[in-house]
């Protein structure tokens, strides 16, 4: 594992999580595609909480001492027991960058990390400190994906359902959705000749 490399994405992918945060505005920042699945306050919450108590906390207790045990988490729980849906997101935000310098502030200390050191992991298997490193890389692109198809999926639901591609087939182009070029037979939503945000920029 290179720290320097590894420092320096985790500084990028706050920066990108925050890019895409900071102008999320009102009723956008709870919106979820279903009942069960998160909001993007949801995951921002889950981002801070994570960073403190879950990836800082397990590097650096396995680059410290492989037997120390974890402290218990329950990222899932947490959503409703830290009342997640409650909070705001500026706040939320701004505690998870807080939390990500101090990770930063951390990892940037840290001589000769003993990457191969192996901690017992609760659910059973052994883990490298480098492996839990390149995990929480690979946790901040997840929820950068996630963040992506919030943003994405509010946007489409906020799309006039009464738009037609029909009647506003010359809107400037006079192409439909399903005629744009590259899009993919019926491209109109579930065949109703609704037209498809994800077109509208071949129009």
């Amino acid at each position: 594992m290179d720290l320097a490399a590894a420092r320096d994405t985790l500084a990028a992918n706050a920066d990108a999580i925050a890019a895409l945060v900071r102008p999320v505005a009102g009723d956008a920042a709870r919106w979820r595609p279903s009942a069960d699945a998160w909001s993007i306050l949801e995951v921002v919450c889950h981002l801070a909480d994570e960073e403190r108590d879950d990836f800082r906390t397990r590097v650096s207790l396995t680059l410290e001492d492989p037997m120390l045990p974890w402290p218990p988490i329950d990222p899932q729980a947490w959503v409703t027991t830290r009342a997640y849906a409650a909070r705001d997101l500026a706040a939320a935000l701004a505690d998870f960058m807080a939390e990500r310098q101090r990770s930063l502030s951390w990892l940037a200390g840290l001589a000769d990390p003993r990457w191969d050191n192996a901690a017992r992991h609760p659910s059973g298997f052994t883990i490298r400190a480098g492996d839990l490193m390149a995990s929480w890389l690979a946790h901040d692109l997840l929820h950068v994906r996630q963040i992506v198809e919030l943003l994405y999926g509010a946007l489409a639901d906020g799309v006039d359902p009464a738009a037609s591609a029909d009647a506003g087939a010359d809107s400037g182009t006079g192409v439909r959705a399903d005629d744009a070029p590259g899009a993919p037979k019926g491209a109109a939503a579930d065949g109703d000749g609704r037209w498809d945000v994800r077109y509208a920029g071949e129009w």
